[in-house]
């Protein structure tokens, strides 16, 4: 017998495939995603703001922001307990709300240090529980509707960011002040993320059936075995790679192409702008590609794409070829993260668990990409430095295969 993953059988919640219901939950998590993306970007746009504000160092700076990192980082790997405990859809409500509530803390406070740090772990803290939660919902719509669809999910979030970037540029240039501007985001948030729960799909009767009968330290064991699990932690290495790439592409791609190609700073913005646009592309037409040809052979194209992409910026002499790895590589390491979420989630009865390990193996790249291309900068520049994101594609090129669908034998924890 086999598991049903999204894309290759019938729905795994015990409703008609297609129905209202699903159409219903498809849309609301959508909405989940793109507001994550939409808080996460607003804040980020008044960001110089409240530097000049506190009148911090850069490094001083670097080290309040890492109290959201921090809290991000306690709250994923907690993450498949809290959704076992609550369900997905009061796990991303109460957590959209706690966000919320760290994003009113910033605006209110962020003329003190100690208030924004505070305010940005408990921003850090929901954003990273909600993530999880929102990503296990997006795994059993995929089941419901019997295609893949997790990466137009995160192609979403992509889109609330833009949305999140563009309002905040378009507040700092009215000079609406931060506090404004961020409480009236956190409202949004605090508003719409809980109403869009309400449409989430439900546990199906033989999941509620098995969650009931499980105690609390059940579910903490099941938290513990995933940590153990094989093919969980090469599923998780395999996000952690792909999401080193894409967190590379993100933090450092505009500045290798300034200081490498000797451009102007828009110019630098331009083909980072190049390099999200095929990233949410990517996220929105690869899943036609994965339903038609499955995901291993899809996962490795991209490896390889991303891989002949990262090469053309850094050795294309000349800025239409780097311009054009910038597309390549986006388009490469669009479907890593969000496959990687649903591989994770093949079991439903696992996949709050399973979920939460491989976020935080992915998530930690972000945590260490920055500070790695940073040290590696400091000795061969930065653009010769993204050389480093080189090596993780091609093992994450060799680890694809975890993401298969297993066998329903090999899915139970500690197995």
């Amino acid at each position: 017998m086999h598991v049903t993953p999204a894309g290759t059988g019938s729905g795994a919640r015990g409703a008609p495939i297609h129905d209202a219901q699903a159409r219903k939950a498809t849309r609301a998590v959508f909405i989940a995603f793109a507001g994550a993306g939409f808080a996460f970007a607003s804040w980020a746009s008044r960001i110089p703001q409240v530097r000049a504000e506190l009148r911090v160092t850069p490094g001083e700076l670097g080290l309040i922001l890492l109290c959201g990192a921090v809290g991000s980082g306690t709250a994923t790997p907690l993450s498949g307990l809290v959704v076992g405990r609550l369900g997905e859809a009061r796990a991303v409500m109460v957590m959209s709300l706690i966000a919320a509530a760290g994003l009113s803390t910033i605006a209110v406070g962020y003329s003190h240090v100690v208030t924004v740090a505070t305010g940005l772990f408990f921003f850090g803290f929901g954003s990273g529980a909600w993530d999880v939660a929102m990503n296990v919902q997006g795994a059993a719509v995929e089941r419901r509707l019997d295609r893949t669809i997790m990466s137009r999910f995160h192609a979403s979030w992509s889109l609330g960011t833009v949305a999140g970037a563009g309002a905040g540029a378009a507040m700092v240039a009215l000079r609406v002040p931060v506090t404004a501007h961020l409480l009236t985001v956190a409202l949004i948030v605090a508003i719409a993320v809980p109403l869009a729960t309400r449409r989430f799909l439900p546990a199906g009767p033989v999941q509620q059936r098995e969650t009931a009968a499980r105690p609390d330290r059940s579910r903490g064991r099941d938290q513990l075995a995933a940590w153990t699990e094989p093919r969980t932690l090469i599923i998780g290495l395999f996000v952690l790679c792909m999401a080193f790439s894409e967190g590379t592409g993100n933090d450092w791609l505009s500045l290798s192409v300034i200081d490498g190609y000797h451009v102007a700073a828009f110019v630098g913005d331009l083909v980072f702008a190049v390099f999200l646009t095929a990233m949410t592309a990517g996220r929105w037409f690869g899943p036609g590609f994965i339903d038609r040809y499955g995901r291993v052979r899809v996962l490795r194209a991209s490896a390889a794409i991303a891989l002949a992409g990262l090469l053309l910026i850094d050795f294309g002499i000349v800025l239409p070829v780097a311009a054009a790895g910038a597309v390549l590589m986006g388009l490469g390491t669009a479907l890593g993260f969000p496959v990687g979420m649903s591989a994770a989630a093949d079991d439903p009865q696992y996949a709050a668990s399973r979920v939460s390990t491989t976020a935080s193996l992915g998530y930690f790249a972000f945590l260490a990409g920055p500070p790695c291309i940073g040290f590696l900068a400091d000795h061969v520049g930065v653009l010769h430095a993204l050389s480093a994101a080189a090596v993780l594609i091609t093992a994450a090129f060799f680890l694809c295969p975890a993401t298969a669908p297993p066998l329903a034998a090999s899915l139970s924890p500690g197995q």
